[in-house]
């Protein structure tokens, strides 16, 4: 358990003496909605504005306020957020999010939170329309980097 001390107490992993090398991951979810919504959404016809730019702005903010969000998260210095998002089908929004650094501890934790920030921010600009939207699928695809080196989901 490397979040609790030698007596049993929270804390933060300790990664000075880690090598600094380039981290990456890439993580995404969906958000699940009536297709009148996503259609409105590409259009940009939703009345609280250009949905996919504020989302896209969330995302990249909550990727760099990550410490902020998760207990015991190290804060860093983000070298690259990308936040994409796609039609899988007429009711599905896919959101992607890529997060890069050169640190000690990986960007896993960045990721999931800057899908999950413009997930929520999609909802937020679409629930005058569609309450019935569903946050989904919020899950790592692949990092590289450090000591544990290359995970790719299957």
């Amino acid at each position: 358990m490397t979040h609790l001390d030698e007596h049993g107490q929270a804390c933060m992993v300790d990664v000075t003496q880690k090598k600094e090398t380039l981290r990456a991951a890439v993580a995404r979810g969906a958000v699940l909605m009536k297709p009148e919504t996503l259609s409105k959404i590409s259009r940009g016809q939703m009345a609280k504005g250009d949905v996919f730019a504020v989302a896209r702005i969330a995302g990249i903010m909550a990727a760099k306020n990550t410490s902020g969000w998760i207990p015991l998260c190290h804060p860093l210095q983000l070298t690259g957020v990308e936040i994409r998002f796609s039609e899988r089908d007429e009711r599905t929004l896919e959101i992607e999010a890529q997060v890069t650094t050169r640190g000690r501890t990986g960007v896993e934790m960045e990721a999931m939170t800057a899908v999950s920030a413009a997930a929520l921010t999609i909802y937020d600009m679409c629930k005058a329309v569609d309450r019935g939207m569903i946050l989904t699928e919020i899950r790592l695809i692949s990092k590289k980097g450090g000591k544990s080196g290359t995970f790719t989901r299957e």
